[in-house]
């Protein structure tokens, strides 16, 4: 899930502390700084902090709510199902070189998220466009090309094998502090 919030670095402390999540990656996009965490190696970020909250603390702050999908294919089915619903809006198809994301809104404006995760690894975030209209296999050609381009570029085994490193270093120094 995403949520906004106002502070992002007592935030990010408090998930780290409080759920043993640690920090995969950390970036800026327009308007928005953006922090990805996660406790789980399989997965780059279980909960993404954005800056940008508003309004009062009893105002709904979730950013999405996201599924993952089981491959490129899938998605791109769903974003061809997705069209032709009544009540759904607001798309926007995104490469993020680690993985392929369609978010929308639902009837009620809730952002929602469908992604497919690729097999590579480059530091996030990353916010390229993407045609779900064309064939995967290009669209995939495409991702290799952008990502090895970028230094962070790595297969996302090799990187799930350090973020696994990473949090049992975060349990292990969390166990000794509690003893």
């Amino acid at each position: 899930m995403g949520l906004f919030v106002r502070d992002i670095d007592l935030m990010a402390s408090f998930y780290q502390e409080a759920l043993n999540l640690v920090v995969t990656d950390r970036g800026d996009l327009p308007g928005r700084t953006l922090v990805f965490m996660s406790s789980d190696p399989r997965e780059h970020h279980q909960v993404v902090l954005a800056t940008g909250r508003t309004g009062e603390l009893t105002d709904k702050v979730v950013n999405q709510i996201s599924f993952r999908v089981g491959s490129l294919e899938e998605l791109q089915e769903c974003y061809r199902r997705l069209q032709d619903m009544s009540g759904v809006s607001d798309f926007r198809c995104i490469n993020h070189g680690t993985s392929w994301t369609l978010y929308f809104r639902d009837p009620e404006l809730n952002r929602l998220e469908l992604f497919a995760d690729a097999p590579w690894y480059i530091a996030q975030p990353v916010a390229e466009p993407l045609d779900l209209t064309l064939p995967a296999e290009e669209i995939r050609t495409a991702t290799l090309q952008m990502c090895q381009a970028d230094p962070t570029f790595e297969p996302i085994e090799s990187w799930r094998a350090r973020l696994a490193a990473k949090i049992e270093k975060g349990r292990a120094a969390q166990q000794s502090g509690a003893t």
